[in-house]
This record gives C-alpha cells, structure tokens and sequence, in this order.
C-alpha cells in the first residue's frame, strides 16, 4: 500500500494514495477490504454506487474503472449491457502484501539485534526518474536518508535493498549490514529520522480518530458512515510505515504515541467491519442480490495469520 501514501514493492503499480481518495485508489481499496481474492465479478454499477457513497461522482467512477482495467489491475468481462470486474491475480497479490505490512505496522517486534542494514549508492542528478524510483522503493523497504547517498534502516532486509537495486540497474552501489559506534559528536544513525515530526503525526491521528474511537463504543455510528470512516483510516494509517519503519523500541524516545494509535486503529478498523460489510451488501444486492452474500469484511488478526 506508498506515498504521502503507499508504494508497492511488487510488479504492480498500484494507485498511490492523495488528499481526497482518488477514485482508482479508492476502488481498489473496496475490493480489498471486501471482494478480496474472489473469483467472481462485480457489477460496475455496483462499484460506482461505491464509489458514490464517498463523493465520488459516476463519471469519475466510471473513468477510473476504465483506467485500472487498462493498467492490467481488474479484469473485465460483459453480459449484456453490463459490465463486470474484479482485481487481477497480480494487483491481488501486490495488495496481499500491503495489507499485511500495515496491518502488521506497530506490532512488537521483539529485540532488536543491534544491526543497521546500509544502502550506500550513486546516481547522477541527470538520472532523476531514477533516483526518484529507487529512493521512493528504499522508503517502502523502511530505510531513510542518513546522508543523501548513505541509506540505513534497523528493520529491513539489505537482501530486498539489493533486489531493488538490481531491478533498476543500479550498478554503482553497495549493501552491507552494520554496528553503529557511538561516538560523541557524531550522527547517529536513528538521526535520519526527524522523531518531532512522526510524534506530531501520531498526537494527530489521536486527535482525529479518537472522537470517532468513542462514538464507535457507544454504537453511534451506522452503517452507511462505517463504510467511509473505515476506509478513511485505513487510508490515513497506510501512510506511517512510509516514514516510520517499525523502529526499534531501542531507538524511540520515551512515551512514543506508536501503539496507542495503532490501538485505535485497530479497534476502530475491526470494530466498524460488520457495520460496512451491511453497507457495501445493501449496494451491491440493488444489481446482483445473489453476489451481496459473498460480501466480506476482514480483521487485522484475519489478515495477518493469512500472509
């Protein structure tokens, strides 16, 4: 799932996510969360109608369908007048991936060992497609800038760096892994990351989402807002592992907000679930009714002992 949003490691380009839910985004999103890996089509009048409980209009629901099956993301058949899609093998796959990083994003990931995985490389200002590909893939691998050609992360693999590299023919570069020395007055490898910033990005996903977090306990919300909240903050939490790679208790500052959000999220997530489930049901069965009942929602704990 990256960018502001998410970036996919895998072959498939999914849609990256924006301010405003894109609607190629946004599709894609829908049948991850509830057409997941089923054989069967969907309508695109039913997709549509999705898409308009989010303010998105026909015509650009339309249009985006159109698009992503030119992009090889959903497949297409028709019947009659009417047309039918569901996501590709290869786009399901690539989403298999997203969902499992982010739903597995803030999870206690034991002791750390100690070692920095390094990316260290060359790229000509000329080459700036290229730098732009591989600095965007290294953030989604979960390594940071130390120094512009000197990337570190504690928690990836230097394996995947070394495949990504490859894959964009880089030729001028090396991966090693390390032990950083503490010497006083010099930078620290933790430094790349700017720990001011990402408290202000998790103080304000609190902020946002904890109201909705006390309207959901009390069953104040429908199902028809379920559907939207849920993919909002499914859309908003997506986004953190891209600037903060699941960094080592060792190296985060006191009282770091990390899994109190994610505790949010997760309820939040999880517990609107059904509630949009009967939503996107309620769509679907005014074009196929026989299609609603294989409508599913699924849980984090779901999705990550599939992956």
């Amino acid at each position: 799932m990256t960018d502001g949003g998410w970036s996919e490691a895998g072959e498939v380009d999914l849609p990256r996510f924006q301010v405003g839910a894109p609607p190629q985004h946004l599709i894609t999103t829908l049948l991850g969360d509830y057409w997941f890996r089923r054989a069967e089509q969907l309508p695109s009048a039913a997709l549509v109608r999705l898409a308009e409980e989010f303010g998105v209009s026909a015509v650009a629901a339309r249009a985006a369908l159109s698009r992503l099956a030119r992009r090889d993301l959903l497949e297409s058949s028709k019947s009659g007048r009417r047309t039918y899609y569901r996501l590709t093998d290869r786009a399901s796959a690539v989403l298999s991936e997203g969902r499992h990083r982010i739903m597995s994003f803030g999870l206690d990931q034991g002791v750390w060992d100690g070692t920095w995985a390094v990316a260290a490389f060359s790229v000509s200002e000329e080459q700036r497609d290229l730098r732009h590909a591989l600095r965007t893939k290294l953030r989604w691998l979960g390594f940071a800038p130390l120094y512009d050609g000197l990337w570190v992360s504690p928690t990836a693999g230097a394996d995947s760096a070394a495949e990504t590299l490859a894959e964009l023919e880089v030729a001028t570069a090396t991966i090693f892994r390390a032990q950083a020395l503490e010497i006083p007055g010099m930078r620290a490898p933790q430094q790349a990351w700017d720990f001011d910033q990402l408290r202000r990005n998790y103080d304000e996903f609190l902020a946002r989402y904890s109201p909705l977090l006390t309207r959901v306990r009390k069953g104040a919300v429908g199902a028809s807002e379920a559907l939207v909240a849920r993919t909002g903050i499914m859309d908003t939490w997506r986004t953190f592992p891209n600037f903060d790679p699941d960094l080592p208790a060792e190296l985060l500052p006191a009282d770091w907000p990390r899994s109190a959000a994610r505790d949010v999220f997760v309820e939040i997530y999880d517990t609107l679930g059904p509630l949009a489930e009967i939503r996107v049901r309620q769509i679907v069965a005014e074009f196929e009714p026989e299609l609603a009942e294989l409508v599913a929602h699924h849980r984090t704990s779901s999705i990550l002992a599939a992956s």
